[in-house]
């Protein structure tokens, strides 16, 4: 089984980069990717885990914004596979989304805390690393410490919502350019869950045909949040398109409740798809 987006607490899940190498392989994954949000950090722990017969794609998820074809802006995740990590485009891009990460947080955090919810934004920042990205998971999680809600997908409902009243925006690399990075880094790019209508508006087809132009190799078709129809639909512009097809779990630990490979790629799309990198190579443990 193929599992290309999981993860681990080098962002934004609960367990740590090594133990979701364990924890896959444990799952029946032959081929897993590590793709955080915005950061390597978690690379060279998750490539020391990787047992024999179990290969590591190392990638990140980029934080975008994404035009959505009716003349508006939505936020658009971008899943960056084997691109070098030490590409000057990569280390600025992330540094400056880790930044902003922090001070959104901040202020959603001290907005909560003014509201008598006994959030800390400072004991809050100071459970991470200076050079972890932080994201609402983590306010969500300190909100379930706090007894306020039951779990993390609780908080998002009730109080992290976009559009709630604690909600503040970050301002996300323009998808474009995120995908020039991740080409310039030697990486391919794949649209992660295009059409997670649950998640807020989702963008036209002609978007992805554009960003096909500009060099995307893929799409994240099979996903729990893109509906079957959906599914069939995104399936038959990657046809149209020549890009990949990708499945993936998204992983998150404690913090969502779907599990490893409950969404797979196939290994002729994943082929297809390693072709096309140069930036990082594939690990291959017991090699």
């Amino acid at each position: 089984m193929i599992d290309l987006h999981l993860h681990s607490s080098a962002s934004d899940g609960t367990d740590a980069p090594a133990d979701v190498v364990r924890l896959a392989a444990a799952a029946g994954v032959t081929t897993l990717a590590l793709t955080d949000h915005d950061t390597t950090a978690g690379w060279a722990e998750a490539a020391a885990a990787v047992p024999p017969g179990v290969r590591l794609v190392r990638g990140a998820e980029f934080s975008t914004t994404s035009p959505d074809g009716r003349g508006g802006e939505v936020p658009a995740h971008l899943l960056g596979y084997l691109f070098d990590p030490g590409h000057p485009a990569v280390l600025a891009d992330q540094q400056r989304l880790r930044v902003e990460r922090r001070r959104r947080i901040r202020v959603m955090a001290q907005r909560m805390a003014d509201a008598g919810y006994g959030v800390d934004p400072d004991e809050l920042e100071s459970r991470l690393d200076p050079d972890a990205p932080i994201g609402r998971p983590h306010l969500g999680r300190a909100l379930v410490e706090l007894g306020v809600v039951g779990s993390v997908g609780e908080a998002f409902e009730s109080l992290l919502a976009k559009g709630g009243r604690f909600y503040e925006p970050k301002a996300d690399t323009p998808i474009a350019e995120a995908v020039d990075t991740i080409r310039a880094a030697g990486g391919v790019a794949v649209w992660a869950h295009p059409w997670a209508r649950l998640r807020g508006d989702v963008i036209e087809p002609e978007v992805i045909a554009d960003l096909a132009e500009r060099g995307l190799a893929g799409i994240e078709v099979d996903h729990r949040d893109h509906t079957p129809a959906d599914r069939d639909r995104l399936r038959g512009l990657a046809g149209e398109l020549g890009l990949v097809v990708t499945g993936s779990s998204d992983y998150h630990g404690e913090n969502k409740t779907i599990p490893i490979a409950a969404e797979t790629t196939a290994p002729d799309q994943l082929d297809a798809l390693l072709a096309r990198a140069t930036g990082a190579r594939v690990i291959t443990g017991g090699t």
